[in-house]
């Protein structure tokens, strides 16, 4: 209970900064909803239609509908209050990477709409890098007995391919990482569990996960003229990304190649000397029987 307990106040706490952080907004705009006259007789024409005036409240994009709507309403935030946006962009996502909130993919293109396409990758490769350890560490302080009772089955799958790539683990990290069918998420609660250091594990989603937030910020820089998701996550995307994924690996398959084989000559030596060593144990004791 006192994991769960320690959870739910930090989730508490985070929900509480990030309420009040939107809640009290500087002057900005106001949004604007054009309402049409209902047309009366057949001899009225349409009017321009009354306005209706009611206060933008943030939230959290569910659809580009409102992708759009908040990525307009903060570009105007950001030309007189850039700090602002910038804390409470840094903020909404650390919050869904660090409690494993999917919608990581409408915050990348939101970052590309607001601070273009080189300075948003750069800015959410390094929130998603870190919202990623946070999620980690909370993985490993408070749910991993929780996330095996959860996951047994694919907790053991994911153990035993850990295991089989021991020795090129960075590589097998940044594979699956690359892949475009890997949850991020549960990589993320379950690298404590598989014994993975958090500095490869840094490092593996830092690199690992670059492809991807480019193809989401560079989305973004041209919002306006993407109709559908599917207009992202094309089979020629997935396609790039699986052909990348299995360049990262390339290497790591080498490397255990190589270990593999080295380890064979390495006990062969080892057999070689043992098997020159006993003989002469043989012969000194032999010696001593004589003597």
């Amino acid at each position: 209970m006192g994991s769960i307990s320690g959870l739910l106040s930090v989730v508490g706490a985070a929900t509480l900064y990030l309420y009040l952080l939107s809640s009290f907004l500087p002057p900005g705009p106001q949004h604007l909803h054009r309402r049409h006259e209902v047309e009366l007789s057949n001899e009225s024409a349409e009017g321009d239609g009354d306005v209706e005036v009611a206060e933008y409240r943030l939230k959290f994009p569910s659809d580009l509908y409102e992708l759009r709507e908040l990525a307009e309403m903060l570009q105007f935030y950001k030309t007189e209050h850039t700090a602002y946006v910038v804390l409470l962009f840094c903020s909404a996502y650390l919050y869904k990477q660090s409690f494993a909130i999917p919608g990581s993919s409408f915050l990348n293109m939101l970052a590309g709409a607001l601070f273009g396409p080189w300075q948003g990758l750069v800015l959410a490769c390094l929130l998603t890098t870190t919202g990623s350890t946070f999620c980690y560490l909370l993985s490993a302080a408070f749910g991993k007995s929780y996330i095996i009772h959860l996951f047994p089955d694919k907790v053991d799958r994911l153990q035993n391919k850990v295991e089989e790539n021991r020795s090129s683990l960075f590589f097998f990290l940044l594979f699956l990482r690359l892949f475009p069918m890997t949850p991020n998420w549960f990589l993320n609660v379950t690298s404590p569990i598989l014994n993975i250091p958090v500095s490869m594990f840094f490092f593996s989603v830092l690199i690992g996960l670059i492809p991807y937030n480019f193809i989401c910020v560079r989305t973004g820089s041209i919002l306006s003229e993407i109709s559908s998701l599917d207009d992202i996550f094309s089979w020629g995307t997935l396609l790039q990304l699986l052909a990348i994924a299995c360049v990262a690996l390339l290497p790591g398959a080498l490397i255990k190649r190589y270990s593999q084989n080295h380890l064979q000559l390495d006990g062969l030596k080892q057999k070689q000397q043992n098997g020159g060593h006993r003989p002469n144990q043989g012969q000194a004791a032999d010696d001593k029987k004589r003597r």
